[in-house]
């Protein structure tokens, strides 16, 4: 059900994007976010489509992690097209029972599995070519100055990261329930309508929240083991620093973003 996920994961390689500083990237993701959002007609989603392209060919990475990122969300894609091609008013081309389908509800259902599809891509482009510990470096560079307010800026950086970085781990341990229950004979969403649904998931969901507890037990008790405390006064080894290509990059970026606001 969930093999071949790899949203979440960072994968190693000497790539311009892995290069890149974590700070200029969580920034482009922002500027690149935003256009996908702002985009209105083909001209806008073509730039914003471009330069999800250009990114992807820039991170040396194959073809087949982001297919596969996309073919573990297929269903909340497919969710996502069908609700807009049966609900949008206008002329009907064909019926699906009491629904219809509808030139318009076509077009809105393409705009909007594209505009999914790029933001799913978007941030794996980030989490694929960032390691978590400069990630986690990065968002609290970014965090810092809200620590004026009293944002917790390192704590909330670092449980960012953490998070991000248990999706795959999650996904595979549920993965491996799944088949061990099946083979118990366990079937799931055997039953009809939503209370039964969630009732055919308790196999599932009772051990993948254990495992999660457990996991996070761990993690903590593996961190005051080694004295780790977060916060003030704490250093790196490696200081976060700028480069021309960061700013090649975020200029690129919010060129796009300025075109983008431009052609709507």
């Amino acid at each position: 059900m969930f093999g071949g996920v790899t949203f979440g994961q960072f994968i190693p390689k000497d790539s311009l994007l892995h290069r890149l500083d974590p700070r200029a990237k969580t920034a482009c993701l922002l500027a690149a976010v935003l256009s996908v959002l702002a985009a209105s007609g083909w001209p806008g989603m073509a730039a914003v489509l471009g330069l999800t392209m250009a990114a992807a060919a820039l991170s040396g990475l194959k073809a087949r992690f982001f297919l596969g990122t996309l073919r573990s969300l297929r269903v909340l894609l497919a969710v996502a097209f069908l609700a807009q091609a049966l609900l949008t008013p206008g002329e009907a081309l064909f019926g699906l029972g009491p629904l219809k389908v509808t030139r318009e509800g076509l077009a809105a259902g393409a705009d909007i599995f594209l505009r999914l599809s790029l933001l799913i891509l978007l941030a794996s482009l980030l989490t694929y070519t960032t390691s978590p510990i400069r990630l986690a470096a990065g968002l609290e560079s970014l965090l810092s100055p809200f620590r004026r307010v009293g944002l917790p800026a390192h704590e909330l950086a670092m449980m960012m990261t953490i998070a991000m970085r248990f999706v795959p781990t999650l996904l595979q341990e549920a993965e491996v329930i799944i088949k061990a229950q099946r083979s118990r004979g366990a079937g799931f969403a055997a039953r009809s309508g939503p209370a039964g649904w969630a009732a055919g998931m308790l196999p599932l969901f009772v051990p993948l929240f254990a495992g999660a507890l457990r996991r996070a037990e761990d993690l903590a008790v593996a961190m005051e083991a080694r004295c780790y405390r977060g916060g003030a006064n704490r250093t790196r080894m490696m200081e976060l620093k700028l480069s021309r290509a960061d700013f090649a990059a975020l200029a690129v970026s919010l060129t796009v973003l300025a075109a983008v606001i431009y052609l709507r």
